[in-house]
């Protein structure tokens, strides 16, 4: 789930009280590059009952550009994993600011301080910057700004300067979590996941509004194979806005099973980090 903390249009408390209302018993707040959003959240988790998993969506390097990845069970304080975040948030910064840019050469009348404005004190990102084009009505929505200006391949498209996998994973695993690689789609090979395994993978998101059940299937039968566990979710980033489809808030139907297996694995795994 995402919230305002990042890209997402509701905030922490709003996403639990959602997640109360579509039946869930059970989130994971995975915010770009933030953990600003799990305090409220959490909060609001304890007085309705539901539980809320600590989390954060990275970004990695990958051998087709760029790949997310799930941390989860991550600790309020963490002096490394909140620098990592800091440099995260900082490019992310430099990247709308150059996108900005790029945008004011194509005639897009485009304050930086409209982008900000958008964020909310959230960590930047490209919705943030399409949705500031629409508002100055440089684009007829977020699907037409992407299509025209910020889509990967387009003119005002910048490039983040991201970490390698095992730089994620380490931070990660150092702060206590566990890491899963959130919807490779088609790049989801057997190569590819054996090669993330080496490097420090604990699960594979299996299941998520851009796979299909063919999809689904083979990722189970690789994460299986493997001996990975397996994770799931919408990637609800709120309302549907015009132009842009997100997963519907429990929409991907993840048994608790797998949470508690999870559980299970990241308790076994610090009991052997202290030993």
């Amino acid at each position: 789930m995402h919230s305002t903390a990042s890209d997402g249009s509701v905030s922490p408390e709003g996403v639990v009280r959602r997640a109360l209302a579509a039946g869930l018993h059970a989130i994971a707040l995975t915010d770009h590059d933030t953990l600003a959003g799990i305090p409220q959240a959490l909060a609001a988790g304890d007085r309705c009952g539901v539980r809320v998993v600590a989390g954060c969506e990275f970004s990695a390097s990958a051998p087709w550009g760029e790949m997310h990845v799930l941390g989860y069970f991550l600790p309020a304080r963490s002096a490394d994993l909140e620098a990592f975040l800091e440099r995260c948030r900082a490019d992310r910064v430099r990247r709308a600011q150059e996108m900005v840019h790029h945008l004011q050469r194509l005639g897009v009348n485009l304050p930086f301080e409209s982008v900000l404005q958008e964020s909310a004190g959230g960590a930047l990102g490209r919705p943030h910057v399409a949705r500031a084009i629409v508002r100055h009505g440089g684009a007829r929505d977020l699907t037409d700004a992407f299509d025209r200006f910020i889509g990967r391949g387009r003119p005002a498209f910048v490039e983040k300067t991201l970490p390698t996998f095992r730089a994620v994973t380490d931070v990660i695993h150092g702060a206590g979590g566990l890491v899963s690689v959130a919807h490779l789609k088609e790049r989801g090979t057997r190569a590819v996941i054996e090669r993330l395994k080496a490097e420090g993978l604990d699960a594979v998101e299996t299941r998520h509004p851009s796979h299909d059940a063919d999809l689904r299937a083979r990722l189970t039968d690789i994460a299986i194979q493997l001996g990975l566990l397996r994770t799931g979710g919408s990637d609800w980033h709120g309302d549907p806005e015009p132009g842009v489809t997100h997963g519907t808030i429990g929409s991907q139907h993840v048994p608790r099973e797998w949470l508690d297996r999870l559980d299970d694995f990241r308790t076994t795994s610090l009991r052997s980090a202290a030993s």
